[in-house]
């Protein structure tokens, strides 16, 4: 099918009438590539999805479901160690590295022949497996030669794996967490760069499951905190299971079958490792797909200016979604990003602003880490940082001590003028979840007072959460502090 439409959006000359082979071309099916795709089709059958690589999403193949996968197994063999605090005992786990691996590639197997089935299964359209370079705004270059023109564009190319040039010097004991999950069995030992939320993930999923684990961090950096006293008490929690050193300048040889990291000052200090994981962060795929052959204008890190509440890259009718745009690489928001960009590709040259949904990020590590809404790096930016704080310490609440699962700290934050709960960051027992309760009251746009009217049952974690809004309350003026250690003060206190 093709297209002839008036240009009249302001984007790079074309004459008056064009005709082009697609409406809508998206680049990358991924997460973002799908949503955009199932977004588009209801406007219009005229799309081409391209894509020349494995197909799966970064989430199925390298991300979010392996990891979770390799994590459930830690937790499995770690959940004996808990036992002795309520005079139980089991004998030290028995860890199969092949079968904990086996089971690892066949489930992640498994999710990737799903996304596989639902891209192929794509009635719309054309599903075209090639890489794709823009040769002008409209004009796409197949790697089979071939040219193709849409009226729109969707960039959603996603990510992939960010090594700083020092790490390379570990030659082929150098992998990154998307080789973990091919893995038959599991190493001996790894040195682990990185302490962001992949970072963090694997190195104490691999100790839990017998693996000499040593973490090396840049800036005192805890996954995604920002808060620094809930990336302190972090920090602590995590240095009490495994090694980890926050701040380390080190010095990388390759040895034999293994590599050698030295760090420290005076004196030196080094080990051995098998295998050193660069989980030090993802770059957008946008440098392989001719961006320079475009009117874009592109930041100082490649990616094109582009307004987040629209995907629309300037004025043009080239739209960006999923990791290809960085500032919130989760899926949740590339499947969001996918959706907004594909209904005004297809719609244009009527494309909207949507609103976001608040933001939220979860860090399966033990304790799980948390951030929604405003983080307190991002208030503290702010010109006016009016805003109050409350906490609690689940190391005393109810409910954690009675589970044996009482590390972790909350702090929330609120408008000082109205009340208006802004964000939190958390590490604690069950963040997963409580994540997602504050990151609602966010949304519906609560108060304290309001979040305070909430029903709160006896005994369970939120009570926790209730305490952090009081000491929020007394900060804001409005009432006097809780008592000290009151293991939650029961029903209705």
């Amino acid at each position: 099918m093709t297209t002839q439409i008036a240009r009249t959006n302001g984007s790079s000359p074309t004459p008056a009438e064009a005709v082009f082979d697609f409406d809508v071309a998206i680049i990358g099916a991924g997460t973002a590539g799908m949503s955009a795709y199932r977004e588009a089709s209801q406007y219009t059958d005229s799309i081409a999805l391209i894509d020349g690589g494995p197909l799966g999403t970064t989430c199925a193949r390298v991300g979010c479901m392996p990891s979770k996968l390799l994590i459930a197994a830690a937790e499995a063999a770690h959940a004996g160690s808990k036992a002795p605090q309520f005079g139980v005992r089991y004998g030290e786990p028995s860890i199969d590295g092949k079968a904990v691996m086996s089971r690892v590639r066949s489930e992640r197997d498994r999710f990737v022949g799903f996304v596989e089935q639902a891209v192929l299964g794509f009635e719309k359209g054309e599903v075209i497996r090639e890489y794709a370079r823009f040769e002008d705004d409209h004009t796409l270059r197949l790697s089979s030669g071939r040219k193709i023109t849409a009226r729109s564009i969707v960039i959603a190319t996603g990510s992939r794996p960010s090594i700083p040039q020092e790490l390379f010097s570990a030659g082929e004991r150098l992998i990154v967490n998307d080789d973990v999950f091919n893995w038959t069995d599991l190493p001996g030992s790894v040195a682990v760069f990185g302490a962001g939320v992949i970072g963090l993930e694997l190195g104490q999923a691999l100790h839990r499951l017998g693996v000499r684990v040593r973490l090396f961090a840049r800036n005192d950096n805890v996954g995604p905190l920002t808060d620094p006293l809930v990336r302190e008490y972090a920090a602590n929690a995590f240095s009490a299971e495994f090694s980890a050193i926050w701040h380390a300048k080190t010095r990388i040889t390759r040895e034999g079958e293994g590599v050698i990291v030295r760090w420290g000052d005076e004196p030196e200090q080094q080990e051995r490792f098998d295998y050193l994981i660069a989980a030090t962060g993802r770059a957008p795929n946008l440098d392989r797909i001719g961006l320079e052959n475009t009117t874009l204008r592109r930041s100082v890190t490649g990616v094109p200016e582009y307004d987040p509440l629209s995907g629309r890259a300037g004025q043009s009718h080239i739209f960006i979604a999923g990791d290809a745009a960085p500032d919130l690489p989760l899926l949740h928001e590339a499947a969001d990003e996918g959706r907004l960009a594909g209904e005004n590709a297809a719609r244009f040259p009527h494309s909207y602003r949507r609103a976001r949904r608040a933001p939220i990020g979860i860090v399966f590590s033990d304790p799980q880490i948390a951030i929604v809404g405003l983080s307190y790096a991002a208030l503290m930016a702010r010109s006016e940082r009016a805003f109050v704080t409350g906490e609690v310490s689940f190391e005393d609440q109810g409910r954690a001590r009675v589970m044996g699962n009482n590390k972790g700290l909350l702090r929330v934050y609120a408008e000082h003028k109205t009340g208006l709960f802004l964000g939190a960051e958390m590490v604690g027992p069950s963040a997963e979840h409580i994540a997602h309760l504050l990151a609602w009251t966010i949304q519906t746009g609560m108060t304290v007072e309001q979040i305070l009217q909430m029903p709160f049952y006896h005994p369970v974690l939120e009570e926790g959460v209730r305490t952090a809004f009081r000491t929020a309350h007394h900060a804001l003026g409005f009432a006097p502090n809780p008592p000290m250690r009151c293991i939650d003060c029961g029903p209705g206190a």
